[in-house]
């Protein structure tokens, strides 16, 4: 999707998720949120209130920058020479926070990325921006799982890709079932770690699993 150039904040580029309507502008986001004031029996004219749809309309630009990215494209450079490395690349436990797109609760939590290289790898950072980059979406957590796995298993070639993703989804904790401290695991397996069951046991304790 290419960002739509229209009205935003602080000169930011947003963007239009109805690329053939109108575009949104700063003030329908902000009366959005003073409607949802009222709706919900606040006064969206009191003083604790006053500046809040500006401030909230600026975090879900930043909640949602990953639209404004394309997570492939960290993994474009790749090296050849790693002195003969050819096992296992682990970046584990990367903190990262999205959002679930049923109820737009908050979703925290790490994820742990692994792959074994074939030719090339990757500066490990890219890991990171790649689970970022996809994160900083309206996600369900079993998607992020597997676009990250298919981000890397496409652009690296490698022989095995490993990510498990550990977090906390606040529309179970703050609504609902209101159940705290529950943590859900998504983990997708490619290549060898699918494939070979030792290959697949040595990363999950690599991963502290």
């Amino acid at each position: 999707m290419s960002p739509a150039q229209h009205e935003n904040i602080e000169g930011a580029i947003a963007v239009d998720v109805r690329p053939t309507d109108a575009p949104v502008t700063q003030a329908k986001i902000e009366e959005a949120f003073r409607t949802l004031f009222q709706w919900v029996g606040e006064d969206p004219d009191r003083e604790g209130l006053l500046d809040t749809p500006g401030r909230a309309a600026r975090a879900w630009l930043e909640y949602c920058a990953g639209y404004l990215e394309d997570p492939r494209a960290y993994l474009a450079r790749t090296f050849a020479e790693v002195g003969g490395y050819d096992d296992v690349v682990l970046l584990r436990d990367i903190p990262f926070h999205s959002h679930c797109e049923h109820h737009l609760a908050p979703i925290t939590g790490t994820a742990s990325i692994a792959y074994l290289p074939g030719e090339r790898v990757v500066g490990i950072s890219k890991l990171a921006r790649v689970l970022h980059g996809f994160a900083r979406r309206l996600q369900v957590q079993e998607r992020l799982t597997a676009q990250v796995a298919d981000c890397i298993w496409e652009r690296l070639r490698p022989r095995g890709v490993a990510v498990v993703i550990d977090a906390q989804h606040g529309c179970m904790s703050g609504r609902g079932v209101r159940t705290h401290g529950v943590a859900m695991v998504t983990s997708r397996m490619m290549g060898c770690f699918k494939d070979d069951p030792d290959s697949r046991r040595e990363i999950l304790s690599l991963m502290g699993r």
